[in-house]
């Protein structure tokens, strides 16, 4: 049977990010991967880093000029890239994949739109992930860049480890692509009083290697800028 008008634009709304942010199985999901990040101590994984990077990835793919559907897509594969911790902290990415692959499969999303999803997911670590996509590329930038006061858990100071040194240190963090479309810059506002700029490089030096590659598949030059001085 020919599919009306009004079924088009309904399945086109299932298919979105709203309705993925909406979906009481995906929230389950990320509240429970969370959970579980917080017994082991890890920062802020829920819905405040999920949403921050599906729109920090949808910025990255519209400012390039990427069509709609594929800014959808990335935004889809932001809220979902950490359900994966669910499951175990180790390889989340590629768990995390087959996680998202399930759900949107029975979500009936297109094969070739599931693929696009499922790779960026799986490859947005950077223990072992490449942007293989421009999805995979804005997803790894947008991660990568979520460095906030915020994350932070521990409310005692002097039991911080160096994970929460380096958030709690970051006052203001911003990603910006320049009017050229030539350079992507991450800037950070970091008080050294809670954590270096060393400290920062200790933990974050192979994010960074890996968000210097995801803007070269973008086209662009990836910056870091730490208190006003240029560092990559």
């Amino acid at each position: 049977m020919k599919q009306t008008m009004e079924e088009g634009i309904q399945k086109n709304k299932d298919l979105s990010y709203e309705a993925i942010k909406k979906n009481e199985v995906v929230n389950t999901y990320i509240r429970q991967a969370d959970l579980a990040l917080s017994t082991l101590g890890y920062t802020e994984h829920s819905f405040a880093h999920c949403t921050l990077v599906a729109e920090k990835a949808g910025y990255i793919l519209r400012t390039l000029g990427y069509d709609e559907r594929m800014i959808e897509l990335v935004k889809i594969a932001g809220y979902l890239h950490d359900i994966g911790n669910l499951i175990n902290r180790v390889d989340h990415s590629q768990s995390g994949a087959m996680m998202a692959f399930r759900i949107l499969d029975h979500l009936d999303f297109p094969p070739e739109e599931i693929g696009l999803i499922v790779s960026a997911i799986g490859n947005h670590d950077e223990g072992s992930g490449v942007p293989v996509s421009p999805l995979a590329a804005a997803l790894i930038l947008a991660d990568k860049s979520d460095v906030r006061r915020n994350r932070v858990r521990n409310s005692d100071e002097s039991t911080f480890d160096i994970h929460d040194r380096v958030n709690y240190s970051v006052t203001k963090a911003e990603l910006k692509i320049n009017s050229a479309h030539t350079i992507i810059k991450l800037k950070l506002a970091v008080d050294t009083h809670y954590g270096s700029v060393m400290d920062y490089f200790e933990i974050f030096l192979q994010r960074m290697i890996l968000c210097r590659k995801a803007a070269e598949k973008l086209g662009l030059q990836f910056k870091l800028m730490i208190n006003e001085q240029q560092l990559i």
